[in-house]
C-alpha cells in the first residue's frame, strides 16, 4: 500500500478509532484523557438535576399569603434561593393538619393544591407545573423550577379511591400512606403505641391494599415515610412499583420512629417487581431526625411546649379565633431556637450511611423545608445552601456521577419506573377496583 493512501485511510478512520476507544473506556471504567480533569464542586452541582421531594411551603402560600417571589421571611424556600441552589424540581407537600381540619380534609387538600398551581400561574417564566419525568427534564432545559405535588397523609383521600384518582388528575404524584396519624387503613409510626387509636391487624386493611394497588396503577409513587414498621414491610411486599421515603433518615444514627432501620433501608432498595431496580430514601434535614442529642433535648422540652401550645389554643377558642398551624409553629419555634443546631456534617452522615447500607442508587434528598420550624443543621438555612451538600459528598470521596444520583438521578429513575409500571397495569386485562370498595370491604 502506498504511503499517501495509508495516511489518507488513517485520517479517515482516526475519529472512529478514537470513538471506539472512548466506548471501550466507558465499558472498562477507564477515564479517557479528556475526562480525567477533576470537576469543581460548583460544576458538579450545576451539572445535576437537583430534586427535593418534600417542602411544606404550600402552608405558607395559604396561611401567610406568601409568594415564591417574596423574600424568605424566615422560611427556607423561594424562587431566589431555588435559583442559587440550582434546585431543579420541588415536590410541594400537600399536608392537612388532621386536628385543625377534621371534617374537611378534602377541602383543605384542594385549597393547598390550588395554591401551588396559582404560584405557577403567577411565575410562568420561572416555574412549570410538572407531572412526569419528561416534565422535569423539560423544565430543566428551560431553566424553570419543576413544581410537583405530593400528599402527606392518606387521610386526605377520606377513604375514597375516587378522591385519590382526582388528586392524581390534579397533579399529585406521590402520597405518604399516613402522616403522624393512623387513618383506619394504614398505621402511623406517630401513634402506633397509643392504645386509644384503632390500628389494622397487618399494617394495611383490605382497603389499604387497594390504595397501594391503585397508586401503582395510576402512576403515583407510594411513599412510606411516617408509616409504622408493620405497615412499611407489608407495603414493600405488595407494591408492584419501587417505593420512596420522601423525607426520612437513618434510625441507626437517630432512633426516631420516623427514621428507617437498616433492614428497612435494604427493603426499600429491593422494593418493586422482578424487573425493578429498587426504591429510594430521601434524607430528611430535620435536626431531630439527624441528631440523637438534639432529639433528646427536644423530648425534654416537650411538656413545656405542649403547655404553651394548649394555652394558645385555649386563648383562640375563647376569642372565637380560628387558629392556624403557622401560629402554633411560631410558639414551637421559640422553644426550638433554644436548642443548639447540629453541624451540617450530620446530614451528610445520614446520606453516607444509607448509601453504604442500601447502595448509592437508593438515597436522595427530602429536605422538609418550611415544615420543621427552622430546625435545620448549621449552614442549611435555605435552598440556596444545597451546593454545600455536593461539596461535602465530594470531600468524602463520592464521584461526580454518584453525587448526581443522590442529588436527583435516583428519584428520576424510580419515578420513571413507577410510570412504566402504571402503563403495564393499565394495559393488563384484570378486574378494576370499583368506587364501591371502601364500603363493600371491611376497613380493618
Amino acid at each position: 500500500m502506498r504511503p499517501r493512501i495509508l495516511i489518507a485511510i488513517t485520517l479517515v478512520c482516526l475519529p472512529a478509532l478514537l470513538s471506539g476507544q472512548a466506548a471501550a473506556n466507558h465499558v472498562t471504567g477507564k477515564a479517557s484523557p479528556h475526562m480525567t480533569k477533576k470537576l469543581s464542586p460548583e460544576a458538579v452541582h450545576q451539572s445535576a438535576i437537583v430534586i427535593d421531594t418534600h417542602a411544606d411551603t404550600p402552608q405558607r402560600f395559604v396561611d401567610e399569603n406568601f409568594d415564591m417571589a417574596d423574600p424568605l421571611k424566615g422560611g427556607n424556600l423561594n424562587l431566589e434561593s431555588a435559583k442559587k441552589g440550582n434546585l431543579g424540581a420541588e415536590f410541594f407537600s400537600i399536608w392537612v393538619e388532621p386536628n385543625l381540619y377534621k371534617g374537611e380534609y378534602a377541602k383543605r387538600t384542594l385549597v393547598l393544591i390550588d395554591a401551588v398551581k396559582q404560584q405557577v400561574v403567577k411565575h410562568p417564566d420561572q416555574m412549570m407545573l410538572a407531572g412526569s419525568v419528561a416534565d422535569i427534564e423539560k423544565a430543566h432545559r428551560e431553566h424553570k423550577l419543576a413544581s410537583l405535588m405530593g400528599i402527606e397523609g392518606g387521610h386526605s383521600i377520606e377513604g375514597s379511591l375516587a378522591l385519590l384518582r382526582q388528586y392524581y388528575a390534579l397533579g399529585v404524584r406521590y402520597m405518604t400512606l399516613t402522616w403522624s396519624n393512623s387513618n383506619g387503613w394504614a398505621d402511623s409510626s406517630g401513634d402506633i403505641d397509643d392504645a386509644s387509636v384503632p390500628h389494622t391487624q397487618d399494617g394495611l386493611s383490605e382497603f389499604g391494599k387497594d390504595v397501594v394497588y391503585e397508586m401503582n396503577r395510576l402512576g403515583m409513587m407510594v411513599d412510606i415515610s411516617h408509616v409504622s414498621d408493620k405497615t412499611f414491610f407489608y407495603t414493600t411486599r405488595i407494591s408492584r412499583a419501587a417505593l420512596i421515603a420522601s423525607h426520612s433518615s437513618a434510625r441507626a444514627l437517630d432512633d426516631a420512629p420516623r427514621n428507617m432501620t437498616d433492614n428497612m433501608l435494604l427493603a426499600v432498595a429491593r422494593s418493586g417487581g422482578p424487573e425493578s431496580k429498587g426504591g429510594v430514601v430521601q434524607v430528611n434535614y430535620y435536626s431531630a431526625f439527624l441528631s440523637q442529642a438534639y432529639r433528646d433535648a427536644q423530648k425534654a422540652q416537650k411538656p413545656e411546649v405542649d403547655k404553651a401550645v394548649q394555652a394558645l389554643k385555649d386563648k383562640a377558642k375563647a376569642e372565637g379565633h380560628e387558629l392556624t398551624y403557622e401560629e402554633i409553629s411560631k410558639v414551637q419555634r421559640q422553644y426550638a431556637d433554644r436548642i443548639p443546631r447540629p453541624p451540617l456534617s450530620i446530614l451528610i452522615d445520614h446520606i453516607d450511611h444509607i448509601a453504604k447500607v442500601a447502595g448509592v442508587d437508593h438515597v436522595g434528598l427530602g429536605s422538609d423545608f418550611d415544615g420543621v420550624d427552622g430546625q435545620l443543621p448549621e449552614g442549611m438555612d435555605s435552598a440556596a445552601d444545597l451546593p454545600k451538600i455536593t461539596a461535602a459528598l465530594l470531600d468524602r470521596g463520592y464521584s461526580a456521577e454518584n453525587c448526581r444520583k443522590i442529588l436527583g438521578g435516583n428519584l428520576l429513575r424510580v419515578f420513571g419506573e413507577v410510570e412504566q409500571v402504571s402503563k403495564q397495569l393499565q394495559a393488563a386485562d384484570r378486574p378494576k377496583i370499583t368506587d364501591k370498595q371502601p364500603f363493600d370491604k371491611p376497613r380493618n
